[in-house]
């Protein structure tokens, strides 16, 4: 029974985030808020929703969700106010669109361009005449047995 409680609470972690006074009465706005807040991202936690985040600022964020959903907004409102409040960063999954298409694009393009250079490389190296070793001189054998001696 005690394996069986510990792994509830282990599965139900990110759940501690949300904290009953910010939990909103009505079930469908609240289903709707905790959808909004995953794709959100914590603005001090980084990579962590602010649906998991324990952070103050995650806090605000979920409570200024609630409120513009109590307020009427639609989802695509309240990310819009968000965005233009805290710029695209909060965004767990940025759009593919404006400024972000060059991010989006610059992994594969490099990826492309370095394949480039490497297959120009690798065929510049077969291309090359092998080099033939000059072998020593007469100064230089009888310079380098002389050394040899000592």
């Amino acid at each position: 029974m005690k394996r069986l409680i510990f792994i509830a609470m282990l599965l139900a972690a990110p759940v501690w985030a949300v904290q009953p006074d910010e939990v909103l009465q009505n079930p469908v706005l609240e289903e709707r808020a905790r959808e909004l807040s995953k794709g959100l991202r914590c603005l001090v936690c980084r990579n962590e929703s602010i649906d998991e985040s324990n952070a103050a600022l995650a806090r605000d964020l979920r409570i200024l969700v609630r409120d513009r959903l109590l307020a009427g907004d639609s989802d695509a409102e309240v990310i819009d106010f968000i965005v233009a409040r805290y710029g695209e960063y909060v965004l767990l999954r940025p759009t593919a669109t404006g400024s972000n298409w060059i991010l989006w694009a610059a992994g594969p393009i490099m990826l492309l361009i370095a394949a480039g250079v490497g297959l120009v490389y690798i065929r510049g190296r077969s291309r090359a005449a092998a080099s033939q070793e000059a072998g020593l001189t007469e100064d230089e054998q009888a310079r380098l047995s002389e050394i040899l001696k000592d």
